[in-house]
């Protein structure tokens, strides 16, 4: 249904009160947080404020309880596999590659109904070295060309929203550019949730943002305003005075 003339489209992604509880203890408290229908939407924190634990959450790999609509449809309750076909792209924070499969039969895996040459045009575009080593096996790659594989995984179907878990992490300058150009393409076409470190990739990325804090959320707003606002990022986010420079979020465990 399309908004109103000056009112907001409804979220893509709206997760309410979305609570985990692992082991007996509560990681999560009753997390909200909206991914908008269009760009890129980074979930921010300090070290252990619960980010990829919402990300395995909303995605059903963790035990949930809570709201978690996506295009206005209630998934809590649905396994992992039916998220996917309903058109969730995943890029894992470990990659998730296959280390014994060549970087083809990567791809190949990930393929659902329809998914096609088009596709791989798309991704061997934005990733040609996949193209050039799609015999190679995956666990010889560098951490950079996994994260390659990682990412067109998700471009290979006609996903409505990916999901991206520290895409940068770990890797050269260099290759950090080159991700957060093909997020910044891929963004164009798919929304795109994003847990993300470095601050100057959400900051050339991300539109909006959530910050948690402690397993709840703390701010939910504007990203270059947070960035902007060099006491409100060192509150939450634990970072100096200008932290685009140097400095990244910490990191979630």
């Amino acid at each position: 249904m399309t908004a109103p003339p000056g009112a907001t489209a409804p979220a893509l992604l709206a997760v309410r009160d979305l609570r985990v509880l692992i082991g007996g203890r509560h990681i999560l408290h009753g997390v909200d947080l909206d991914v908008a229908r269009h760009g890129v939407t980074a979930l921010l924190g300090r070290n252990g404020a619960g980010k990829t634990t919402t990300v395995r959450a909303v995605l059903g790999l963790v035990p949930r309880a809570g709201s978690v609509l996506l295009d206005g449809e209630e998934t809590v309750g649905l396994p992992t596999h039916t998220l996917v076909r309903r058109g969730v792209g995943y890029a894992p924070e470990d990659r998730g590659v296959f280390a014994g499969l060549t970087v083809a039969e990567n791809l190949r895996l990930a393929e659902r109904r329809g998914a096609g040459s088009p596709a791989y045009g798309l991704v061997h575009e934005l990733f040609p070295e996949l193209k050039r080593r799609r015999g190679q096996l995956a666990g010889t790659l560098s951490g950079g060309q996994q994260q390659m594989v990682a990412i067109g995984r998700t471009l290979l179907n006609d996903n409505r929203l990916i999901i991206a878990d520290e895409p940068t992490k770990g890797l050269a300058p260099k290759v950090v550019t080159e991700v957060a150009q093909v997020l910044e393409r891929a963004a164009e076409a798919v929304p795109v949730l994003l847990v993300e470190q470095n601050l100057a990739v959400v900051r050339r990325l991300a539109r909006h943002c959530v910050v948690l804090s402690d397993g709840r959320t703390a701010h939910r707003g504007d990203a270059a305003a947070l960035l902007d606002d060099a006491e409100a990022t060192r509150q939450l986010l634990g970072v100096g005075r200008d932290p685009l420079a140097t400095h990244t979020a910490e990191a979630d465990s």
